[in-house]
């Protein structure tokens, strides 16, 4: 592979990137911090939704109870969001954008409006590609909240703890994803 980490290299330094995260700092997760965004937006129009609290355990208090749970966590958070994970979320970003403009691979112009398994399922069309994989994305999250995680959370640093919840959770996700790729795609790229 010239000029990119092979799939191997790359799942060690995943692995490690986790290892370094739970021993350093804390296990990795990231959907939280969309609610964190939510929060933010909420409550530059609804200046009473977070409140300083010093009965609380973080200080702050929300009038909305899923943003006060744990003592108030993520109403801190939201208002004082400069904190690991938002950190996190940006360098992930940041990380993805280097990587892609220094090593990534270069598609070609079609593969950049949608991948050649898509175009063949499902035409050539960018914008219904973009308006599915928003969808997505949507839903993904949605589920995510919903298990009271994402997959980075639950899967990837659940199951180097040695959670049970994380290899369940593992086994439902691709319980989910096999049969349903093999249903959008076909098996070996045939429709």
């Amino acid at each position: 592979m010239t000029g990119q980490l092979n799939w191997f290299k790359g799942g060690i330094a995943l692995g490690l990137t986790f290892l370094l995260a739970v021993l350093l700092v804390k296990p990795i997760g990231v959907s939280t911090q969309f609610v964190i965004l939510d929060g933010m937006i909420w409550n530059t129009f609804a200046k009473e939704l977070i409140k300083e609290d010093s009965t609380a355990k973080s200080g702050y208090s929300s009038s909305n109870a899923y943003l006060n749970k744990s003592g108030g966590k993520y109403a801190k958070n939201i208002k004082k969001p400069a904190n690991y994970s938002l950190i996190f979320v940006l360098s992930m970003i940041l990380g993805g954008l280097l990587s892609r403009v220094l090593a990534g691979p270069k598609p070609s112009t079609q593969d950049k409006v949608a991948p050649a398994a898509w175009r063949q399922r499902f035409g050539d069309s960018g914008g219904k590609r973009y308006a599915f994989a928003f969808i997505g994305g949507v839903l993904a999250l949605l589920g995510a909240r919903l298990a009271g995680g994402c997959t980075s959370g639950h899967m990837m640093s659940g199951m180097m703890q040695t959670a049970v919840s994380g290899y369940l959770f593992a086994l439902g996700t691709f319980t989910a994803a096999i049969p349903m790729a093999i249903l959008l795609y076909g098996r070996d790229g045939e429709v």
